[in-house]
This record gives structure tokens, C-alpha cells and sequence, in this order.
């Protein structure tokens, strides 16, 4: 089943390198939205949690704040 993970981040966002990394290690595909740089996306972000601190993570609608190895792992579970 294909999962709809965004991932809204930054560049210099050392827990956003980890989550990338988190989920290329294990194969699995997301899009990213650089907030720094993406207006309307990060519009969307505040807009969606409320949060402006990154990474959000998007995983099928259910929204992750911050990289908790848990949470992600549990959202990514089918």
C-alpha cells in the first residue's frame, strides 16, 4: 500500500536530516517541503498543526511534531 508521507523541513534542521534519513534507510518514499523557501507550504503546515518549528511529518493525514522514532514508526505500520 503506497503511504503519503510529506515531510515539511529546512536545511539546517539537524532532526529533519534524521527523519529523511530515517525513512531512506528503510526504503520508504515522501515528499518534502522546504518551509524556508516554500511559502505556501509552510502556510499549509501552520495552517494544518499550528506548529512553525520543523519537521513536521505528515504520515496519511496524521501529523507527527518533531522526529519521534516511535510515533513515526507507528504511523508507518500498515
Amino acid at each position: 500500500m503506497a503511504r503519503n508521507i510529506v515531510i515539511y523541513s529546512t536545511p539546517t534542521c539537524g532532526y529533519c536530516r534524521q527523519a529523511k534519513a530515517f525513512l531512506a534507510e528503510r526504503g520508504i518514499p515522501y515528499r518534502e517541503i522546504d518551509v524556508s523557501t516554500d511559502r505556501a507550504g509552510a502556510y499549509d503546515m501552520v495552517r494544518k498543526t499550528g506548529q512553525y518549528g520543523v519537521p513536521v511529518i505528515e504520515v496519511d493525514g496524521s501529523v507527527i511534531v518533531g522526529f519521534d522514532r516511535r510515533r513515526l514508526l507507528a504511523a508507518l505500520e500498515p
